[in-house]
C-alpha cells in the first residue's frame, strides 16, 4: 500500500487523483479513471494524501488505524469490489460494513459520509490502481538469505546497472 502516498483526494472534486509532480503554484495530478485527465491543482486547494488518512478507533482516545490497513481488510473480505450502493445505503448498513472490517472503529468520530468515501475510494483503487493492493515483501518474509547477502546483491545490481560514460573524441 505504499502507492497511497501518490494518491490524493481533492476537496470539491469527485474521485481520486495520482500526484505526478509539484509545480511552483501547486501540483500536477492525473485522475484515476478511464480518462486519465491531467490538470494542475493550485496550492490553495485542499489535497488529502491517502497515506496520511486514518480511521478513529474506540479503544483509546488517540487511537487510529491507517486507511491502508482498512483497505487491506476490505480486500481480504470483499475481494475487488464492495457492492454496497453508497447513495441509497442507510447509516446502519454503512456502519455494519465498516464494523465487518474494523470492529473497533469509533462510531462517534467516524461519520456515514466517511464510510461512503472509503467504499468509493476502495472501488476506484481496485479498478484503476490494483497494484496498490500488492503486499510489500519484508525481510521476515524472505528468510532464505541473510540480510547482508540481500544488501550486497542490491549494491552489485546498482553497480552493474550504471553505464560507463563515453569519452568524447
Amino acid at each position: 500500500m505504499d502507492l497511497l502516498k501518490e494518491v490524493a483526494n481533492i476537496s470539491g472534486k469527485s474521485g481520486l487523483y495520482r500526484i505526478l509532480k509539484p509545480t511552483r503554484n501547486g501540483v500536477i495530478v492525473e485522475s484515476l479513471d478511464a480518462k486519465k485527465a491531467k490538470e494542475v491543482v493550485g496550492s490553495n486547494a485542499r489535497v488529502s494524501v491517502l497515506k496520511d488518512v486514518s480511521v478513529y478507533m474506540a479503544d483509546h482516545q488517540d487511537s487510529s488505524v491507517p486507511l491502508a490497513d482498512i483497505f487491506m481488510a476490505i480486500k481480504a473480505k470483499y475481494n475487488d469490489k464492495v457492492e454496497i450502493q453508497t447513495k441509497s445505503a442507510s447509516d446502519s448498513e454503512l456502519y455494519d460494513f465498516l464494523a465487518s472490517v474494523a470492529p473497533d472503529f469509533d462510531r462517534t468520530k467516524v461519520y456515514p459520509s466517511d464510510v461512503k468515501k472509503m467504499i468509493s475510494w476502495f472501488n476506484i483503487l481496485s479498478q484503476f490502481l490494483p497494484e496498490a493492493f500488492v503486499a510489500e515483501t519484508t525481510i521476515e518474509e524472505t528468510p532464505s538469505k541473510p540480510v547482508a547477502e540481500v544488501v550486497a546483491e542490491e549494491k552489485v545490481a546498482e553497480v552493474t546497472e550504471k553505464k560507463p560514460k563515453k569519452k568524447k573524441a
